[in-house]
């Protein structure tokens, strides 16, 4: 079921995301579009039906933070706190060429696919000299996989000499930053409806950009329409920095830059007073909350139960997978409750507040809530069907809670507007063996580059 058609899906649980809920209904797909979710089996005349039941259907879940181009690099510095681990990583990530990012970028792809998500947010800020077209290399991979994807063209200015952590090969000047933005937007941003790829303008962090970089880039996303990405408040170290530097808090900081809005979302937000929490909620601010990656680096947890009491739209993402190196987004719906609760109590996020910070939520973030996130006609038919038939599911009794708390269940199917992607937990469109094959040749091709460039590099 690669094209789309008309055609019912019935049989299953379902979790709408947006009120209803289901122990058996149906789901009609026509085109790229749901034209009807409803309870209990459907009428033969719906349409072509294809029978899942024992499944659970959710909508498909959003990646809202990711640096796919990691793929390439899993399994450095692994022990290591946040400044460290960049300025270790650094140096590798210098080895990145347009082959190598295609590669890890569709092995990324296809590794979240599998997890259930249908969108992603990818934040790519690393350009090489002589690395080629890596920025195109993300998008043409999102073609390959068949996700849809939210393009964030990264930059970074603030090199070692200016008091930065990235080396200064691997660093742009202002002018050359914002002007491959506005090039990336003109090339690739799509703001149709149901559109597969879109741009936003993302400069990487308050310590690697300059002020100038931040507060232009976020001129230049406004004078294009386009949204705004980028790290704050992850960790202890970057609240001391900002103190230190600027006098203010990571949010004091972007705020005084133009950086809250309803037109933004932030990676992390793990580090925030109440007063902040306050002003991301007035100002319409999106958080991507990201707990693999805050646990693999020590950074903390973010106040999630804050944040949603205080109505900050909040979203899940993977991060990049070499501070994720599992990099799959359904298992972060479990993460996110069980890193919440530890820290905050068992109230602190339910089951179907973590399925809906990985869909609407996550929508929400990315602009796209009236298209993507819930399951409701005439919404784009991105959706998750998930098999809780097995052994790993049986005798839980409320299907949600079985997705969230066991393990991550395996796909029947996975539509991105109506289209198969995945197909009883198999690719529907490139090979995982192939994947495997250029994923190995890409992580070898940038650890020899890197190490031609600066020496050996210690994992």
């Amino acid at each position: 079921m690669t094209e789309p058609t008309r055609f019912v899906l019935d049989g299953a649980a379902i979790a709408t995301v947006d009120g209803a809920e289901h122990a058996e209904g149906h789901v009609v797909v026509e085109g790229d579009r749901i034209v009807e979710v409803a309870p209990g089996r459907a009428d033969p005349s719906r349409g072509e039906r294809i029978d899942v039941s024992g499944c659970l259907i959710t909508p498909g879940l959003v990646n809202t933070h990711h640096h796919l181009y990691q793929w390439a690099t899993r399994g450095y510095a692994p022990d290591s706190p946040l400044f460290d681990w960049l300025t270790r990583l650094y140096p590798v990530w210098a080895g990145l060429d347009e082959d190598g990012t295609h590669a890890a970028a569709a092995a990324g792809l296809a590794r979240l696919a599998l997890s259930g998500a249908t969108t992603v947010a990818d934040h790519h800020y690393v350009f090489p000299r002589d690395g080629g077209d890596v920025f195109g290399a993300v998008v043409s991979a999102a073609g390959s996989v068949g996700l849809r994807l939210h393009a964030v063209r990264g930059s970074m200015d603030r090199g070692r000499s200016r008091g930065g952590l990235p080396p200064d090969s691997l660093v742009e000047d202002p002018d050359t930053a914002l002007a491959g933005t506005d090039a990336a937007i003109s090339r690739f941003h799509d703001p149709s409806p149901g559109s597969a790829v879109r741009v936003a303008v993302g400069p990487c962090s308050p310590f690697s950009v300059s002020e100038r970089l931040m507060r232009e880039s976020a001129e230049l996303a406004r004078a294009r329409g386009v949204r705004l990405h980028t790290h704050l408040a992850e960790t202890a170290d970057e609240q001391r920095q900002c103190l230190a530097e600027f006098g203010r808090t990571p949010v004091e900081y972007a705020d005084d830059l133009g950086w809250l809005g309803p037109d933004v979302w932030l990676a992390h937000t793990v580090h925030l007073a109440e007063s902040a929490i306050a002003r991301l909620a007035e100002t319409g601010t999106g958080s991507a909350h990201c707990p693999s990656s805050n646990g693999r680096l020590g950074a903390g947890v973010a106040p999630v139960r804050a944040l949603l009491d205080a109505g900050v739209p909040v979203g899940l993402g993977v991060d990049g997978a070499a501070s994720n190196e599992a990099g799959g987004l359904g298992e972060e719906m479990r993460q996110a409750l069980l890193t919440a609760r530890a820290r905050h109590g068992p109230e602190a996020l339910s089951v179907r507040e973590a399925l809906f910070a990985a869909t609407l939520g996550g929508a929400r973030c990315l602009g796209r809530q009236d298209e993507i996130g819930s399951l409701r006609p005439g919404k784009l038919a991105d959706l998750a069907v998930w098999r809780l038939d097995g052994l790993a599911h049986a005798g839980i009794d409320d299907p949600i809670a079985a997705l969230v708390l066991g393990p991550l269940p395996p796909l029947r199917l996975l539509l991105c507007g109506g289209r198969g992607v995945v197909q009883d937990d198999l690719l529907s469109s490139v090979s995982e063996v192939d994947l495997a094959r250029d994923l190995r040749a890409a992580s070898a091709g940038i650890r020899a580059r890197s190490e031609r460039l600066h020496g050996e590099v210690a994992r």
